[in-house]
């Protein structure tokens, strides 16, 4: 049973009889003496897809929720259903695009090192890998000359995510993204 203090991001716990993953983690550290650290805590419900906020003591116990994760790579797309395939035996589970907010922008064909959450042998929710190569489809030109700390441009990938990059990057380029904040980590 992991403490309310042990909790990392993507870890999944029973609450109320339902799994959750924890999505975003935020300390609290109270001015007065002899007050405990708060963790505020934004879970998502596994099975239901709501969202759940709470304030829980550093040495509060959670549930561990009974949860396998497995290594899939993205297959392909079926009506509004994604499949994805298991590494290990190529076994393949579907999810819905509902099931998948925020995450469809960093999605492209056959990519991998994306960890399944599976829960009673139906897959639940699954985590991006910390980072993924996108091309750029649409950008201003490049500036010669331009630093690497230089002022920012918008881009378009090519799953029509737009970031901020450099002057210096060029249309038709490959950069690595990050995808907890979808923001420009370097060429690729």
């Amino acid at each position: 049973m992991p403490k309310a203090s042990e909790l990392k991001r993507g870890d999944v716990v029973q609450i109320d009889g339902a799994p959750h993953v924890v999505r975003q983690l935020e300390a609290k550290s109270p001015s007065a003496r002899g007050a405990s650290t708060l963790y505020k805590v934004r879970f998502d419900n596994l099975v239901s897809g709501q969202k759940r906020d709470e304030s829980l003591k550093g040495d509060d116990f959670l549930a561990e929720a009974d949860c396998e994760r497995v290594t899939v790579q993205y297959s392909y797309l079926d009506g509004d259903q994604y499949v994805f395939m298991n590494m290990d035996d190529y076994s393949q589970y579907m999810l819905s695009a509902d099931a998948m907010e925020g995450q469809l922008d960093y999605l492209t064909d056959g990519l991998d090192g994306i960890t399944a959450l599976i829960v009673e042998g139906n897959l639940i929710a699954i985590e991006m890998p910390q980072s993924v190569v996108l091309e750029i489809t649409e950008t201003a030109p490049g500036i010669k000359g331009a630093s690497a700390n230089a002022r920012t441009k918008p881009a378009t990938l090519s799953t029509g995510l737009v970031i901020q990059v450099p002057e210096y990057i060029e249309q038709g380029e490959l950069v690595k993204v990050n995808t907890s904040n979808a923001k420009f980590m370097s060429r690729a």
